[in-house]
């Protein structure tokens, strides 16, 4: 009955926390006007999904979680060129409250900074002016606030919750827009693009090569401790960061010469494997979980111990890599031709990023919290075992 009653708790706070975000994402700032790009801009629709449509009337959650997305990344950026920054990073529990806490007035300075500018571009005076900074900037700290809600009392991370809402409050909308232009077409293309790229997302993601080890018996008094078989599992790392830099670096040519021709696609999808590649192999290091493994007493059956266990463990691994980075690149391609067929438009690269990037993490989002359900209801389970 507890475990129930937690997990509906935790759903309630969740589903609440999404109403409050869209209501703010709903209520419009005081003396302010916008202009918006036009409906059928290929920026408008990427605005939308960042900010959750709310371009036309400016709300008080008018950034959305792009400030939350972005402190992050720039905290990232500070650490390294800081010194200081980067002690409290490795001083535990304290430097992580220290760091949590200039991530917060991150948020609130990048809030200020967008507030700055929209006052800015519309030419509003001093009262109206001071009005519109405070409200906006009050609402990227809210949003903050809420997705730390969501993060400790609800499920999944708060900040990937909260964008998805606003990514599905503006996905129908563009959908039936589409389906105006093309027709049934639309439909049918939409759901192949949607079916093949949840299914070969899922696949990616939840497949993992196990490396077999064994771990040496040891005597301790007259017991024998290890001698199990474990393994190592190897995943190829989901990110949608490949498709976004690809599509940058070909934004220029492509909105200058349109993407009529199937070289942008090729070449889109030759981008997006390599960095991909690029970006898998970096993130991992072999000769670590080699030394790890000597450390603890574990061996590969039939590799030795060291050199020739890191030399093993990365030719599979770069076999992980490869086979995951050209996923990666058919991913990223199913929606970049599929809204080439239905010519949408003269930048149909932009728009299947977005779609490409929607879609991806949707999947991971709906992955992820369904592990955390999962993990919540074991603990819940053997909880009274460990008592």
């Amino acid at each position: 009955m507890n475990e129930r009653a937690s997990l509906r708790r935790r759903i309630l706070v969740t589903l609440g926390v999404i109403v409050l975000f869209r209501l703010g994402q709903s209520l419009p700032t005081p003396q302010v006007t916008v202009r918006a790009p036009e409906i059928g801009h290929p920026l408008r629709w990427i605005l939308d999904l960042l900010t959750g449509g709310g371009l036309a009337t400016l709300p008080v959650f008018a950034f959305g979680v792009l400030p939350c997305l972005a402190a992050p990344r720039l905290l990232r950026g500070l650490i390294v060129l800081i010194p200081r920054l980067a002690a409290l990073r490795s001083e535990g529990g304290a430097g992580a409250r220290v760091l949590a806490r200039v991530r917060r007035r991150l948020v609130a300075g990048l809030g200020l900074l967008g507030a700055v500018g929209v006052v800015l571009t519309g030419g509003q005076d001093v009262l109206d002016g001071a009005v519109t900074v405070a409200c906006l900037t009050a609402g990227a700290v809210l949003v903050l606030r809420l997705t730390e809600v969501i993060t400790d009392r609800g499920f999944g991370d708060g900040v990937r919750i909260l964008l998805l809402a606003q990514v599905l409050a503006v996905l129908p909308p563009e959908f039936l827009r589409l389906y105006e232009r093309t027709g049934w077409a639309a439909v049918a293309v939409m759901a192949v693009v949607t079916l093949s790229t949840t299914v070969i997302t899922i696949v990616v993601a939840q497949g993992q090569r196990r490396v077999p080890v064994q771990y040496a018996k040891r005597m301790i008094g007259r017991r024998a401790f290890g001698g199990t078989p474990s393994y190592v599992p190897f995943r190829f790392p989901q990110a949608n960061s490949p498709a976004v830099l690809a599509a940058v670096l070909l934004s220029v040519p492509v909105l200058l010469f349109g993407l009529g021709h199937p070289g942008w696609i090729a070449g889109y999808c030759v981008l997006v494997c390599l960095f991909a590649f690029a970006r898998a192999a970096v993130r991992q290091d072999m000769d670590k979980v080699a030394g790890e493994l000597v450390r603890v007493g574990g061996f590969v059956p039939g590799i030795r111990p060291g050199n020739p266990t890191a030399e093993y463990l990365d030719y599979v691994n770069r076999r992980i890599i490869a086979f995951g980075a050209l996923c990666s690149g058919v991913v990223a391609l199913i929606p970049v031709a599929g809204l080439a067929l239905l010519d949408v438009g003269p930048t149909p690269l932009l728009a299947g990023v977005a779609v490409q990037v929607v879609l991806v993490f949707l999947v991971s989002v709906s992955l992820d919290t369904t592990r955390q359900i999962e993990s919540l209801r074991r603990q819940r389970r053997y909880e009274p075992f460990l008592r």
